[in-house]
C-alpha cells in the first residue's frame, strides 16, 4: 500500500506525543534541560554522520572529499532566500495559529516545540529518500523505521516543549504524503547525484538543529531550508 509509511510515521509522532505529555508530569525541570541537551547532541551526530556520508569518498584507499562547493553554495544561496521569504517568521506565525485553535497555554514553549519538532522530522535523508521509494515500490520500510526514531524524539519533545511538538504530524503528512503521491511524476527529474546531494546538505541543517538544542537557538533553521532545493538546479543544469 503506498503511503503505509507515512501513515505509520504520524501515528508513531502522535504516539510518543502522548508518552510524552504523560511523562512531563513527573520531570523535573532539571532533568527536561538535561533531556534536551541529550538529545541536541544526538541530533547534532545524526547530522555529521549524514553530511559525512555525503562529503567524503574512499579514493585509492585514502579518503577525499567531493561537493564542498555545492555544500557551500546551497547554505548561502538557501539562506538568502530563505531570510527574504522569512520562512522561520511564517513557520512562527503557522505555531501561533494552531496555539490559538487548541487554546493550549504554554507560552512560547508551544511554537517552539512545533518548529522545532518540524525541522527535526521533516528534514533529512531518511524523510526524502523513505518517501520517494514508498511512492515508486511500494517500500515503506525506510519510513519505518524513521517513525521509530520520530516517536522517541517526539516522547523528548514534548515532555520537555509541550504538546505544540505534536503538531509537526501536520507539515509532516504533507510533506512526506506529498513526495509520496507524486514521487512516480518527480522520477523522470532525478537526474545525477540529486536526491543524495539534497540528503547530505539536509543532514548539514540537521546539525544546526542539534546546536540550536544543545547551546540555545544560534541559527534560523528554518530560513536555511531553501539550500535543499539548491541541489535540484544544480544537477538539472549540470
Amino acid at each position: 500500500m503506498i503511503g503505509l509509511g507515512t501513515i505509520v510515521n504520524i501515528v508513531a509522532v502522535l504516539m510518543g506525543g502522548f508518552v510524552g505529555l504523560f511523562v512531563k508530569k513527573g520531570l523535573s525541570p532539571r532533568i527536561q534541560d538535561i533531556l534536551m541537551k541529550a538529545l541536541g547532541l544526538s541530533t547534532m551526530f545524526i547530522g555529521v554522520s549524514g553530511a559525512l556520508t555525503g562529503l567524503l569518498t574512499v579514493k585509492d584507499g585514502a579518503l577525499s572529499t567531493k561537493g564542498t562547493m555545492l555544500m557551500i553554495f546551497s547554505l548561502v544561496i538557501g539562506s538568502v532566500i530563505g531570510e527574504l521569504i522569512r520562512i522561520e517568521d511564517r513557520l512562527d506565525a503557522l505555531g501561533e495559529k494552531l496555539k490559538s485553535r487548541v487554546k493550549a497555554g504554554e507560552g512560547g514553549h508551544f511554537v517552539e516545540g512545533f518548529v522545532t519538532n518540524t525541522l527535526v522530522i521533516c528534514v533529512g535523508a531518511m524523510a526524502i529518500m523513505g518517501s520517494l521509494q514508498d511512492g515508486l515500490a511500494g517500500d515503506p520500510t525506510t519510513l519505518f523505521a524513521k517513525s521509530i526514531l520520530d516517536g522517541v524524539i517526539c516522547i523528548v519533545f514534548t515532555s520537555t516543549l509541550g504538546v505544540g511538538a505534536m503538531f509537526a504530524v501536520i507539515p509532516l503528512a504533507i510533506y512526506q504524503g506529498g513526495i509520496t503521491l507524486l514521487a512516480r511524476f518527480i522520477e523522470p527529474f532525478l537526474v545525477g547525484n540529486m536526491v543524495p546531494d539534497m540528503s547530505y546538505i539536509g543532514s548539514v541543517l540537521i546539525f544546526a538543529i542539534g546546536v540550536n538544542l544543545a547551546f540555545g537557538k544560534k541559527f534560523k533553521v528554518g530560513n536555511m531550508l531553501p539550500a535543499v532545493i539548491v541541489p535540484i538546479v544544480y544537477n538539472l543544469i549540470w
